[in-house]
């Protein structure tokens, strides 16, 4: 038995434009009145209107220039061929226009580990955009997203802001990592700005608590993840395209198992050393883990490999507590 080879799936040339994402005189309007307080004025809210002025409001809005390889997508991720299968829909769509790149926001739901963010982190890059990360699960306060107000101590802008006023594009792929589990009390709702950012008409106007300035975020691609769709807002599933997303079987596995391998070979320079396939046994051995565990253990594996002076890796330098506990009860 062997692993089908697959090549990466690679975005096509990005066409990319610009957009403004704020507008500079409304952030200098705003500079000037918090100024005019003199000594009562927040620094922190100061020194980011300066750094907006500075950098100035536009941003990179890409898209590929001809429909991507979405097969090879689906086939290094079988398990996911429902979602990337509209967003081929979708994406067509966009190509055949001079619109900018629009996909809807997308809720995976489906067991820890199965490769949800992974999946996220391919999109992205596929896409040409960026790739930000929010993780739900650990956290309990309500302005994770939108910010909290400069009144308060330690106050700072919310994860969106800071994609889009520090990133470089307009429409970055933004992950909502673990939604499901989001934290929190009634009067500060986490996922509360949801309801803005998901409407395009409203999160052209995304007004971030801490800076005050409206924003642009109707370019974002949303990507959410969660385990059950039960304790997540009716408003916000009816806002999103829903996908159940089972756990790979075993040959798709072995698939995802080499495309981790590979993805970790090219984003490093020491990974033009190896060799461009994982062997069978190592493959198989990866295989058994879930996608989630796959990196961490794969990156692991490589310094195995290195510290015993070789430049192949093998089926015993990957290490995990679970392995052999899988071993015993047969792959799952």
């Amino acid at each position: 038995m062997s692993v089908p080879a697959t090549i990466p799936a690679r975005p096509a040339i990005s066409i990319a434009g610009f957009k403004d994402v704020y507008h500079v005189p409304r952030v200098e309007a705003a500079l000037s009145e918090l100024q005019d307080l003199g000594a009562g004025a927040n620094d922190a809210l100061k020194a980011t209107y300066v750094r907006m002025i500075r950098t100035g409001g536009q941003r990179f809005t890409v898209k590929p220039s001809q429909l991507p390889d979405i097969d090879a997508l689906i086939n290094e991720l079988p398990n996911f061929a429902e979602p990337l299968a509209d967003i081929r829909r979708q994406l067509a769509l966009s190509l055949s226009s001079d619109d900018a790149l629009d996909l809807e926001p997308i809720l995976l739901l489906g067991d820890p580990g199965i490769g949800k963010t992974h999946f996220a982190r391919r999109l992205a890059h596929l896409l040409g955009t960026g790739h930000n990360f929010i993780g739900m699960s650990s956290l309990t306060a309500g302005w994770i997203l939108s910010g909290a107000s400069a009144q308060w101590k330690n106050a700072k802008p919310g994860k969106v802001f800071d994609a889009l006023v520090n990133g470089d594009y307009a429409n970055p792929v933004i992950v909502v990592d673990e939604i499901d589990k989001a934290g929190g009390d009634r009067q500060f709702d986490p996922l509360g700005s949801l309801y803005t950012l998901l409407e395009p008409a409203t999160a052209r106007e995304f007004v971030d608590e801490f800076a005050e300035v409206p924003i642009d975020a109707s370019d974002v691609v949303w990507v959410a993840t969660a385990n059950q769709a039960s304790s997540i807002p009716e408003p916000i599933l009816n806002r999103m395209n829903v996908y159940e997303i089972d756990a790979p079987d075993e040959p798709g596995s072995q698939r995802i198992a080499q495309a981790v391998y590979r993805e970790l070979r090219a984003e490093h320079s020491w990974g033009r050393l190896f060799p461009e396939e994982l062997g069978f046994e190592a493959v198989e051995r990866l295989a058994r883990l879930k996608p989630r565990e796959m990196r961490r253990v794969m990156l692991s594996a490589f310094g195995h490999a290195k510290i015993d002076g070789r430049h192949e890796v093998l089926a015993s330098d990957i290490k995990h507590e679970g392995l052999a506990r899988r071993s015993r009860i047969g792959f799952s």
